[in-house]
């Protein structure tokens, strides 16, 4: 799994982004000790469920390192510390603060707070289990700074961006083997599919936690548990 995330982070650093992209962030770079340990700590193989997100958001991954990365759930839950660098060019309006960032990713506040009222330790949780991104850049366009999307890129950055993380998606799959892979998200759950064509895995969705979305404001940890029952990932 290191390996693996060295050499996506490697052929990652490779790629160019025309404007509106001003700004491209690799945690896998200047977060990567934080990122290693996640990897070392709770990537071994035999894992039943691989969760998939899109890419690293600001408060969270784009700050620890770690796939939905909000700080406490890392911090605290995880036990995992380390010196954060910088990206080669940082937005003013977007600086990588590490653990002292004082802003929440709400996304991955409710994912991590989900798995941890069901497993309790993070070990019961990833003995089974797996978290990552689909795409290990974040993107910020213009003076403000706004998140973009690896899905509203233009045609030929997505195709050469998306070759990268389908052979990295398609490694990390053979390496731990899952039954399932489950997309947070409608865009996690397309490029998981094509990925994992021809491996003896199934692919299933679960709603996105983002709070930019109605529907995950009402109740989206008991929407997502019978989501997972309903698919029989989870009894």
């Amino acid at each position: 799994m290191i390996a693996a995330a060295r050499e996506l982070s490697a052929e990652a650093e490779k790629l160019r982004f025309a404007p509106p992209v001003t700004h491209v962030y690799n945690p896998l770079s200047y977060a990567w000790s934080a990122h290693e340990q996640y990897l070392a700590r709770f990537g071994g193989s035999g894992k039943q469920v691989v969760f998939l997100g899109m890419n690293p958001g600001p408060f969270g991954m784009a700050q620890t390192g770690v796939p939905f990365g909000e700080i406490a759930a890392v911090r605290d839950w995880m036990q995992i510390d380390a010196a954060i660098g910088h990206p080669a060019r940082e937005h003013p309006l977007r600086p990588v603060r590490g653990f002292a960032c004082a802003k929440s990713e709400v996304s991955g506040r409710r994912l991590w707070n989900f798995f941890a009222q069901r497993f309790g330790p993070p070990q019961k949780f990833f003995a089974r289990h797996f978290v990552l991104n689909y795409c290990p850049l974040a993107f910020m366009e213009g003076a403000r700074g706004a998140n973009r999307t690896p899905d509203k890129l233009p045609a030929a950055e997505a195709q050469r961006l998306f070759q990268i993380c389908d052979t990295h998606l398609r490694a990390v799959l053979e390496i731990l083997q899952p039954k399932w892979i489950i997309g947070v998200g409608a865009f996690a759950e397309k490029r998981a599919r094509e990925a994992a064509r021809g491996l003896p895995v199934k692919a299933g969705r679960i709603l996105h936690p983002s709070p930019a979305s109605p529907a995950a404001n009402r109740d989206w940890p008991g929407q997502v548990m019978a989501q997972l029952q309903t698919l029989g990932v989870w009894k």
